[in-house]
């Protein structure tokens, strides 16, 4: 096999060539809540992306990709009734015109058990667009995060302090339906050595030292 071969190879759990394998990041945390991840396309191939991470360590989540989906089908209730909540901003700009979120059951929030998580995994504008091209996700009631404090996410360009990873948003709002963000900290954690690996990866290239390549 030549090397060219050799440096194309994939890991077959995070998908990511063998030599760029984050597989060692992965920190399966328990979870009552369910996640379900809508990955826009262009985040698969993306080396700084966290949703692969977060959807390996999270045991009760499932990651589907593309733009436009069958949300009936995805959000049928299996093992029980399920309350679905968007996390999305419950903000003017963010609302496709003529469309109102509904609200949840009351108590709906009382069992953690009962709710699934729905996630957009790409940048704010793609997240928008997959927004307006799901009607179905655009009256799921929301669920907007409180009290975040910084990102640690600095291999990728954000507009506010507050802007998280899709990782770093869903345990903010896996924390805030739990009651507590401690059993997430190993997971957050992990993510740190993520980052940390990817800036380093940036500081080799930018001296023009020689760095295993991030994708």
């Amino acid at each position: 096999m030549t090397p060219a071969l050799t440096r194309r190879l994939a890991c077959t759990a995070c998908l990511r060539p063998q030599s760029a394998c984050i597989c060692q990041w992965v920190t399966p945390v328990m979870h009552a809540v369910e996640v379900l991840i809508l990955q826009h396309p262009l985040e698969v191939s993306n080396p700084k992306g966290s949703a692969r991470l977060l959807h390996l360590s999270l045991p009760g989540s499932r990651l589907v990709t593309g733009e436009v989906f069958d949300l009936p089908a995805l959000l049928a209730e299996a093992g029980g009734a399920k309350h679905n909540l968007l996390l999305y901003p419950e903000t003017p700009q963010n609302q496709p015109p003529g469309i109102k979120p509904r609200q949840l059951a009351p108590g709906a929030l009382d069992d953690p058990a009962r709710l699934r998580l729905v996630v957009l995994d790409g940048t704010w504008r793609k997240s928008r667009k997959m927004l307006y091209a799901n009607p179905l996700l655009q009256q799921l009631p929301r669920l907007a995060l409180q009290e975040v404090g910084a990102s640690h996410y600095l291999i990728r360009k954000a507009h506010r302090p507050d802007q998280l990873s899709t990782l770093e948003a869903t345990c903010a709002a896996l924390a805030q339906l739990h009651g507590g963000a401690e059993p997430l900290q190993p997971l957050l954690a992990a993510f740190d050595g993520f980052v940390a690996r990817q800036m380093r990866y940036r500081t080799l290239r930018g001296t023009g030292g020689r760095c295993t390549p991030e994708y």
